[in-house]
C-alpha cells in the first residue's frame, strides 16, 4: 500500500498560498488602472443592473474617482499601496523556507495563520472607521479565512511528516 506523499502536499498548499500572496501584491500596484477597467466593465455589461442594485458599481465608481483625483494631485500617497504590494511579495518569499524544509520552518506557517487571523479584527475595526461598506469588510475578512485553508492543510501535512519521521526513528531504535 502506497503512503501519502505529505511533503508534496505541504509544498502544494504552500505554493497555493504563495501564489495568492504574489497575486495580491502585484495587483496592488496598478489600482487606478484596475478600477478604471472595473468601472468600465460593470457600467457597460449586462450585469450593470445587478451591480447597481447591490451598490457595487456606485462604490467602485466612488473609490475610482477618489483614487484618480488623489493620484492626480498627490501621487506620492500611492507610495503607501506600493509598500503594501511589496509587503505581500516579501511575505511570499518568507514561505520559501517552509517550501524547502517544511518541518524545520513550520513556524512560518504558524506566522501565516496568525496573520490570516489578524485580517478579521483589522477589517472589522478599521473598516467602519474608514467608511468601508459592510459587504466589502466581509470580502476583506474572507481573505483571512481563505488564506487559512491552504496553511491549515499544509500544517496537517507537516505534522504527518513529523509523525512519519518519529515512527521511522522508533523502528530504527527497535532494531538496534
Amino acid at each position: 500500500m502506497q503512503q501519502p506523499n505529505y511533503l508534496r502536499s505541504a509544498r502544494l498548499w504552500l505554493a497555493v498560498f504563495m501564489v495568492g500572496l504574489v497575486l495580491s501584491g502585484v495587483t496592488a500596484f496598478p489600482l487606478e488602472t484596475e478600477l478604471r477597467w472595473m468601472v468600465s466593465v460593470l457600467g457597460t455589461s449586462p450585469i450593470r443592473p445587478m451591480a447597481e442594485a447591490t451598490h457595487l458599481l456606485p462604490w467602485i465608481e466612488r473609490v475610482y474617482n477618489a483614487l484618480s483625483k488623489t493620484n492626480a494631485q498627490y501621487p506620492f500617497l500611492a507610495y503607501g499601496t506600493d509598500w503594501l504590494a511589496f509587503a505581500h511579495l516579501a511575505i511570499a518569499v518568507a514561505f520559501i523556507g517552509p517550501y524547502i524544509d517544511p518541518v524545520r520552518n513550520k513556524w512560518v506557517v504558524t506566522f501565516g495563520l496568525i496573520a490570516c487571523a489578524g485580517v478579521i479584527p483589522l477589517a472589522l475595526i478599521a473598516g467602519p472607521i474608514r467608511g468601508i461598506p459592510v459587504g466589502w469588510r466581509l470580502i476583506d475578512c474572507s481573505f483571512g479565512v481563505f488564506g487559512c485553508i491552504p496553511l491549515l492543510l499544509c500544517r496537517r501535512a507537516i505534522l504527518a511528516i513529523e509523525r512519519q519521521a518519529l515512527e521511522g526513528l522508533a523502528l530504527e531504535g527497535s532494531r538496534v
